[in-house]
């Protein structure tokens, strides 16, 4: 009788896991890492919450590099969802490659030099001119902080061709880790992707007058083949229970919960 019961047990609990096992997926995510920190802490909540794997290719939201994501996509890379900046994502559904966006976070521009060096005052728009100005190297990214920046804010700020000159953009890898190096004396990019940068100083955003805030997207791919499971993802990412992971990634959650 009591191996019955056993036996009983069992078959009850292989019926429930079964279904669970076959709904599971293996949902394909390409994204910035802009949003890394963020997300990376929520994609294990959504994991052990419904059984789905997330598998995860990162690159720049923009820009020539093969790493990017819309040279990803372009490649064929499978892809259910798309993590990146609005006007990149923006694109893409232009293009056809994407059937609905969310925002998820806004991130500011900040700023970095390496750890232990003098701290530039960067607090008002002529102090970090100045900062430009006095630095021996300057580094910016390859995606939407370092765009705003080498064709929208040298230009507003009427910058000199010295300060031109021994700027860089720097293609995929981090800004942060660039200065850390040594291989540039102050570097801009979005905070959440300085903030986790071991070997460097944040010195925070630049001034608000000049600042150029940039919202980090979700986007459904067209072809994707977990389609309701990239949806639940997306969902999850940019549910109010979202809010405190991005804020301690260094960004606000889009809809300001």
């Amino acid at each position: 009788m009591k191996l019955k019961r056993i036996i009983a047990g069992f078959s009850a609990a292989f019926v429930v896991l079964v279904p669970l096992a076959a709904l599971a997926a293996d949902i394909h995510v390409m994204s910035s890492a802009g949003f890394k920190a963020a997300y990376l802490e929520l994609v294990r909540d959504f994991e052990q919450k419904t059984g789905h794997h997330v598998i995860n290719a990162w690159g720049p939201s923009m820009g020539a590099t093969p790493q990017a994501v819309p040279n990803r996509i372009a490649r064929g890379e499978p892809v259910d969802v798309v993590i990146g900046v609005r006007e990149a994502l923006d694109k893409l559904a232009a293009e056809g490659k994407l059937v609905s966006e969310t925002d998820l976070a806004k991130a500011l521009i900040g700023a970095v030099v390496r750890a232990g060096a003098p701290h530039p005052d960067i607090s008002t728009v002529d102090a970090f001119k100045r900062a430009l100005e006095n630095a021996k190297s300057i580094a910016y990214s390859d995606s939407a902080s370092g765009v705003y920046i080498s064709t929208v804010l040298y230009d507003r700020l009427g910058v000199s061709d010295a300060v031109r000159a021994k700027s860089r953009m720097i293609p995929a890898d981090p800004v942060g880790e660039v200065v850390a190096r040594g291989d540039a004396e102050i570097g801009f990019q979005q905070m959440s992707e300085l903030k986790p940068v071991k070997g460097v100083d944040l010195l925070g955003p630049i001034p608000a007058n000049i600042q150029k805030a940039t919202t980090f997207t979700a986007g459904l791919a067209t072809g994707a083949k977990e389609r309701a499971a990239g949806e639940a993802l997306i969902k999850f990412l940019s549910a109010p229970e979202a809010a405190e992971a991005i804020r301690r990634s260094g960004m606000e959650p889009a809809r300001g919960e």
